[in-house]
């Protein structure tokens, strides 16, 4: 059974951290690229990070966190990262992890995500 399992979503105070996790199980996550997406309450949902297949491991970031989030892999734990520092209230959000052929094709389309997992929520607040 194909599944992703986002996690590590919390509540965090304005200029803190966190980890989320995308754990798949019943394929092999290292042969799809994977994206990062948030949805706040009443907003539609967005992308914000997303990452190549292993064989190039490019990364991509929308400008809004650039420079706070970063993506990665562990192909050994057929997981991938969110590190997410610097947190604002406005990165208050469901996060979830979705598989995509390639970064450059999908270009955050949500339309061309075939997986995705339950998300995880995050918070960012006083």
């Amino acid at each position: 059974q194909v599944q992703l399992v986002e996690s590590g979503g919390s509540l965090v105070q304005p200029g803190g951290s966190l980890r989320l996790s995308c754990a798949a199980s019943g394929f092999n996550l290292d042969r799809y690229a994977i994206g990062w997406f948030r949805q706040a309450p009443g907003k539609e949902r967005e992308g914000v990070s997303c990452i190549s297949v292993s064989a190039f491991g490019t990364t991509y970031y929308k400008d809004s966190v650039k420079g706070r989030f970063t993506i990665s892999r562990d192909n050994a734990k057929n997981t991938v990262y969110l590190q997410m520092n610097s947190l604002k209230p406005e990165d208050t959000a469901v996060y979830y992890c979705a598989t995509t052929q390639a970064c450059e094709y999908s270009n955050y389309d949500a339309t061309r995500y075939d997986y995705w997992g339950q998300g995880t929520q995050v918070t960012v607040s006083s």
